[in-house]
């Protein structure tokens, strides 16, 4: 078992008493709100690259089959 001194329990009690609990919902607040920012820029820009990636392989499907030979009469 560890034995903690006086000085060290003083210690960690000044640095517990400057903590201020207003900083510290702000800050988790801010990081949820960037997390939810972060999260759904990655959503759309995936959403947009699948869509961008659909409507070219359509437009080349198209476009390759409008090549073929038109049938005769």
């Amino acid at each position: 078992m560890v034995a903690l001194d006086d000085m060290l329990v003083h210690d960690i009690t000044d640095r517990a008493r400057q903590i201020q609990f207003s900083r510290v919902l702000l800050t988790v607040l801010a990081g949820t709100f960037y997390a939810l920012g972060w999260i759904t820029a990655r959503t759309f820009g995936v959403v947009w690259l699948a869509l961008t990636w659909s409507a070219v392989a359509v437009k080349l499907g198209w476009q390759e089959g409008r090549k073929t030979a038109p049938k005769s009469r």
